[in-house]
């Protein structure tokens, strides 16, 4: 590891405002979101974009360096004592509306950005640790059926009509925002009972990862009713609401009217870098984890954050994740920037009737 490496701390800034907004809630229960949407996206406009890939030396060194895990491990306990922090502040001040308006926005990009973010690479990994930490952190935004959909279907399917978490050609955000939670919640039930056929596993068992979830979450909710007023515990849903409609803005960025080509069969040609959108702006990347070296990571789902690639041939975002994000909440502005950027065929390939498969 190197000192350049440290750059990666810089992912608690967007924690680290959250808690200062539960601290100070009158002057700062709006420093996440301004940091996030605002001062991030600025500073991106006169940060350059860095594309150098690691050394293979470099790589080696970095693939098992406890570091980068301790860094996602952390959040574990940073996310929970944020929430628990921010609803205790509810429950027992006097909080005006606005404060805590600012508070619920805060707390759900935390839990989007630490939560979610980094459920989603730990969620990659076969250990059984890191399985759990992952499960765990996507608990709060009501999203432990993320890992299953997003490792056995998102990953198959991407860039096809049938991948829910791909954005088509002239969707809004708040279509696929619907269309995305929705039919991805589908899709791991019907995942999971396949994985438990092809086993010869019974539904209620202990391997019906489905099920755990849906227990586990049912108990979540119902210790929030246990422990605070149904207010309080109404905004913490609400909290878990803005994390998960975090991430579904940037699974829409991520893969907006991208699409594979069919074989005559039917079967779609394999997943190539051109099939998400990239961003290299050094702070969204830092922020996510290098999330947005995100056709390095289809190519290789198990590679770890640290050492994901850029490659010239993907197609890049103008802007960073937090400024696509928010054109993005513009559809009209959205479409004409991004429209022409798609290649030719893949706009193409909007308009036809997919193949069945043989």
């Amino acid at each position: 590891m190197r000192f350049v490496d440290l750059k990666y701390l810089t992912a608690y800034l967007i924690p680290l405002c959250a808690i200062l907004g539960v601290f100070y809630p009158a002057q700062l229960s709006y420093l996440t979101p301004i940091l996030t949407f605002g001062v991030v996206p600025v500073l991106e406009l006169f940060t350059p974009q860095l594309t150098q890939n690691l050394s293979k030396t470099d790589k080696s060194s970095k693939a098992t360096h406890p570091f980068f895990d301790w860094l996602l491990y952390f959040n574990l306990p940073l996310v929970y004592f944020i929430l628990g922090f921010a609803l205790f502040s509810i429950e027992f001040n006097e909080l005006t509306s606005t404060q805590i308006i600012g508070l619920v926005i805060s707390v759900g990009i935390v839990l989007g950005s630490n939560g979610i973010n980094v459920a989603h690479e730990l969620g990659h990994r076969e250990n059984k640790w890191s399985q759990l930490v992952a499960k765990l952190l996507l608990l709060p935004s009501h999203y432990t059926h993320f890992t299953t959909e997003h490792n056995f279907g998102h990953h198959a399917k991407v860039s096809t009509p049938e991948d829910p978490a791909t954005a088509r050609l002239n969707q809004s955000v708040f279509s696929f925002w619907f269309t995305s939670s929705t039919r991805q919640y589908k899709n791991a039930w019907r995942l999971q009972k396949h994985l438990l056929n092809s086993k010869n596993q019974k539904f209620w068992s202990l391997h019906n990862s489905m099920l755990i979830n849906t227990i586990l979450q049912f108990v979540y909710i119902s210790l929030l009713f246990i422990i605070f007023s149904w207010q309080t515990a109404a905004l913490a849903i609400g909290m878990g609401m803005v994390g998960f409609l975090l991430l579904e803005s940037i699974n829409y960025i991520e893969h907006y009217g991208l699409l594979r080509k069919q074989r005559k069969s039917g079967r779609y040609y394999p997943v190539k870098e051109i099939h998400s959108w990239n961003s290299n702006h050094l702070l969204g990347r830092i922020l996510l984890y290098e999330l947005t070296r995100h056709s390095d990571h289809h190519y290789r789902a198990s590679k770890k954050y640290q050492l994901l690639d850029y490659y010239s041939t993907s197609p890049e975002l103008p802007y960073g994740y937090p400024t696509s994000i928010l054109i993005a909440f513009f559809p009209p502005l959205w479409f004409a920037l991004m429209n022409p950027k798609i290649p030719k065929d893949m706009r193409e390939l909007a308009t036809q009737e997919p193949l069945k498969a043989a």
